[in-house]
């Protein structure tokens, strides 16, 4: 099972919080904070090359809550160390 450390976490939310405006423009799928949760999935879905059957599936619209859930969801157990995970995603939002 692949892992990641806390500083590549930190690393690819960084890099979504500087290409918001590009994302929030060309993934009009939500509010800005479910579409950079959305893109920040999707992103460790392919970093951890997550099986279809590992990959977190919504019933309904999922909203902002709901992807917070699901990068958790995707993470466990598969960081290097423990770390706060609502620290890096509350650094995110803080658009």
């Amino acid at each position: 099972m692949a892992t990641i450390s806390e500083a590549e976490f930190a690393r690819l939310c960084s890099g979504i919080f500087e290409d918001r405006a590009s994302i929030w423009n060309h993934n009009p799928i939500g509010t800005q904070e479910e579409t950079l949760l959305w893109m920040l999935l999707g992103c460790l879905i392919a970093y951890l090359s997550l099986s279809e059957i590992e990959t977190p599936c919504f019933t309904g619209t999922p909203d902002a809550k709901t992807y917070r859930e699901a990068i958790k969801f995707v993470l466990n157990g598969r960081t290097e160390t423990p770390f706060d995970i609502d620290g890096h995603l509350d650094r995110l939002m803080t658009v």
